[in-house]
């Protein structure tokens, strides 16, 4: 039995974070991490049956072409995606009342829509990034035994190139789901290896009155390759799902709409329909799919 310090709930049986009952959410599950976002992607739905929100985790369940879909932000980082996830598989793999695992388990289907910057100058604004690999800056996920999910040569590869600081701890990789891959990829997306780091400022490679641990990083990062794939963008969440979804059981991928290229320093005319596009585009493939 899992005890109640470790499994947290609300009065009501909610999970204490996302103030979640079971049947809130569907087995459909966008991510954003702006919590103004959400509605942004359920104005699309013909109907909203749920609609739920404690500190920045807003929830809303409807439907959308007739498939049911629950949209979530979940702040910014990879500490908050640690929570989500955890409470998420809770909700589908865990009975809340006996507090037991139950026998079979439920995989979720979990796509995070975002904005990021490209790093590469062939990748323009406005474009979309398809997340095929997660590589993680941050240390969160190495709290969990993870070996079996890690990509270990990129990393290798990744360490090497960037003679990285051991004492930051080592990057870890891990990949997207090949299912959803293979449900939204399009000849036009571009995809690649997306950064996740730990903060915006430093760990991004930004600088206001502190100096850097690596002022080249970031050089670094634009230059590296493992077998074809680079590093197309940095942001905070992806590897973090990537790597606590495959740990559980559920499928994940992480799209981006590139609203800023750091390579060359231009930024999106409108960026507004650049995110209305992909959310559209998204929404289309999870309601074609069976």
């Amino acid at each position: 039995m899992i005890r109640q310090s470790e499994l947290i709930l609300n009065p009501d049986g909610s999970v204490y974070h996302l103030n979640l009952r079971p049947e809130h959410i569907a087995p459909d599950i966008i991510f954003v991490g702006d919590q103004n976002r959400v509605e942004k992607i359920t104005q699309f739905f013909e109907t909203i049956e749920f609609s739920t929100q404690k500190r920045e985790f807003k929830t809303q369940t409807g439907s959308y072409k007739g498939k049911r879909i629950s949209v979530m932000s979940t702040g910014i980082g990879p500490d908050n995606i640690d929570i989500v996830l955890n409470e998420l598989d809770a909700l589908v793999n865990i009975d809340l009342e006996t507090r037991l695992p139950k026998k079979g388990l439920t995989s979720l289907n979990i796509i995070r829509i975002g904005t990021s910057g490209s790093l590469q100058a062939d990748i323009p604004t406005d474009s979309f990034v398809l997340s095929k690999f997660g590589l993680g800056l941050d240390n969160m996920l190495r709290s969990y035994q993870i070996d079996e999910v890690s990509d270990k040569d990129l990393e290798e590869a990744f360490v090497k190139h960037t003679n990285w600081d051991a004492k930051k701890g080592r990057p870890y990789v891990t990949r997207c789901s090949e299912k959803l891959e293979a449900m939204v990829e399009s000849e036009h997306m571009f995809k690649g290896i997306t950064a996740t780091a730990g903060g915006f400022y430093a760990p991004q490679g930004r600088v206001l009155r502190l100096a850097l641990q690596d002022s080249e990083l970031n050089s670094k990062m634009d230059n590296f390759e493992f077998e074809g794939a680079k590093i197309t963008n940095l942001e905070m969440e992806t590897a973090a799902i990537y790597g606590l979804s495959a740990l559980l059981g559920h499928n994940a991928l992480s799209l981006n709409a590139i609203i800023a290229n750091r390579a060359n320093g231009t930024f999106s005319a409108d960026p507004y329909k650049a995110v209305d596009e992909l959310i559209k585009y998204t929404l289309d493939k999870i309601a074609a799919a069976k």
